[in-house]
């Protein structure tokens, strides 16, 4: 198994990947309605591509055999809400695996990688945000000293989740 950047020859199968997460964790929370809503806005090569695209983000895969078994993206500039006096945030804003190869250290080695590109561009924390009834989400990022710091929401159509946002200075 091998990390690396995505390119663009990744975009349909980082879109359909995220897809397939994205549902098999929250599908069964929104009406049909709103999860073809979120996903058709979130997870479509279009989306992918213009991500790929942006400098102010970078995104790593796990490809293993050529299929991308899991990818983390993350934005140099956090985009969420202020809720510290960080100066300089950076976000990890989506960290997604197949759903047949979780629990299997992935996530760990896309988690390093967040925070490498973290202090890469000498970020003073690392923020995110994360579904409140998630608590596995909750005490995998509570292993790498990531505490919530706030209530934020999450739209997903018309739906509105509640989040956590957590953070850990860096």
């Amino acid at each position: 198994m091998i990390l690396r950047l995505a390119t663009p020859a990744d975009v349909d199968s980082l879109a359909d990947l995220g897809r397939r997460a994205f549902v098999a964790k929250f599908g069964h929370l929104y009406s049909v309605a709103n999860l073809a809503a979120f996903l058709a806005d979130n997870h479509t090569p279009q989306k992918v591509a213009c991500e790929l695209a942006d400098p102010g983000m970078a995104v790593a895969v796990i490809e293993d055999e050529g299929a991308i078994l899991a990818f983390c993206k993350v934005a140099y500039a956090s985009t969420l809400p202020c809720h510290s006096d960080a100066q300089k945030p950076f976000e990890l804003k989506q960290l997604y695996t197949d759903p047949d190869r979780l629990s299997r250290g992935l996530g760990a080695r896309l988690m390093d990688w967040a925070f490498e590109q973290a202090r890469g561009v000498g970020a003073d924390e690392l923020q995110l945000s994360v579904y409140a009834e998630n608590p596995d989400a909750h005490r995998f990022y509570a292993r790498y000293g990531i505490a919530k710091i706030a209530d934020i929401t999450f739209h997903v159509g018309d739906h509105i989740d509640p989040e956590f946002m957590m953070a850990v200075k860096l």
